[in-house]
């Protein structure tokens, strides 16, 4: 139920809803489980990178694998990312749930590694030759060989997800009755991982 707004929030500048939703409760290893139940029903997300006088720049990538808290990506050598990456290698991942209102954000490192890295043979799946295309001269033929075809891999430095404790109708009255009495919405719970978490999860992963 929505919460009532407390003076001393608005005296120590704090946002009340990342206040109020922020986890000190569930274990961490629930936690954890629960971000890899989250973030695996989430096929699809936008991989950012810094662009040189212009900021970051987002596009639609699908995960191709996780690695505990990292992420891999198959993609095309030629494609401005790539210059992005050389010149900064910060990068985030973020998805959403639009039914659940679900969202994670993974900000970290990226590292790009070429077509020679026996991992795109495995990841490869030959729908992936529609985003490359065949030029028939065999090479660039879209295939698992084509040496477009590379990897970028996040690593992540910091995490932080949102999983809603209510329906979607709940959400709806939450938000309402709020609205309506001045009280702070109560929607789900805000968890945050960061470097000491993020490393026992790649240490329970390997």
């Amino acid at each position: 139920m929505p919460e009532q707004l407390k003076a001393s929030e608005v005296d120590s500048k704090t946002d009340p809803t990342v206040a109020k939703q922020f986890d000190t409760e569930t274990p961490l290893s629930e936690q954890i489980q629960e971000f890899y139940k989250t973030v695996d029903g989430m096929k699809v997300g936008l991989l950012t990178t810094i662009r040189p006088s212009v900021g970051p720049v987002s596009r639609s990538m699908a995960v191709s694998k996780r690695n505990g808290p990292g992420f891999l990506f198959i993609a095309n050598a030629h494609s401005q990312k790539f210059d992005d990456l050389k010149n900064d290698k910060t990068a985030q991942v973020t998805f959403q749930n639009s039914s659940s209102q679900d969202w994670v954000s993974v900000t970290g490192k990226a590292t790009t590694v070429a077509n020679d890295d026996p991992r795109i043979k495995e990841l490869y799946s030959p729908p992936l030759k529609a985003w490359f295309g065949d030029l028939g001269d065999g090479i660039h033929t879209g295939t698992a060989e084509d040496p477009r075809m590379s990897l970028i891999e996040v690593k992540a430095d910091f995490i932080t997800y949102w999983k809603s404790s209510v329906s979607s109708i709940g959400f709806v009255k939450e938000v309402a009755v709020g609205a309506m009495t001045g009280k702070v919405a109560n929607t789900g719970v805000t968890r945050q991982f960061q470097s000491k978490e993020l490393e026992q999860m790649r240490k329970d992963d390997a």
